[in-house]
């Protein structure tokens, strides 16, 4: 087992646009169906997996190209550090002065380590200024609890795994 860790920063309106955070359903509508409908299938096909946006479900972050990755962990420990690295260089931006919060930003670094160690993923939001927002994700992998289904994106291309945190 090991850990993806992912980030995403952009303009909230984009971040609304939950159409193109939702992966296409797993089978294409049936021969005869509308063709707005076949066409819409197939926006959603093609946008959905080359898109850099956040998923709504956080285990569809490993149908995201792997160049999405950010960093490879084998230790819960090591995955939740770069989170807390990632909110401490980020808090100064929080819309909301007590996220900017030491305390408060350990306790999402703890409660991390503990969610990633049984298995689970890790998935925060924070409004920024300027209306923007950053998502960050922590994915377990090999398989992952909540869709075993889903590939590495490392192992899927051929790469080796790293403990890096590019």
């Amino acid at each position: 087992m090991h850990h993806h860790g992912y980030l995403w920063t952009g303009p909230k309106d984009r971040f609304d646009q939950e159409a193109l955070r939702r992966p296409p359903h797993p089978e294409p509508p049936p021969p005869g169906s509308r063709p707005e409908l076949v066409q819409r299938y197939r926006e959603v096909a093609s946008a959905f997996p080359a898109s850099e946006l956040p998923p709504l479900e956080t285990a569809y972050w490993l149908l995201k190209p792997p160049a999405l990755v950010r960093g490879t962990w084998g230790e819960a420990e090591d995955a939740a550090a770069w989170l807390g690295e990632r909110l401490a260089e980020f808090a100064p931006r929080f819309a909301a002065g007590g996220g900017r919060e030491g305390g408060y930003l350990a306790r999402h670094v703890g409660s991390a380590v503990a969610r990633l160690r049984a298995g689970g993923d890790v998935s925060l939001g924070f409004y920024l200024e300027r209306p923007s927002y950053l998502s960050l994700a922590l994915v377990t992998c090999s398989p992952n609890r909540e869709r075993p289904e889903l590939p590495c994106p490392q192992r899927s291309r051929g790469k080796p795994l790293s403990d890096s945190a590019s």
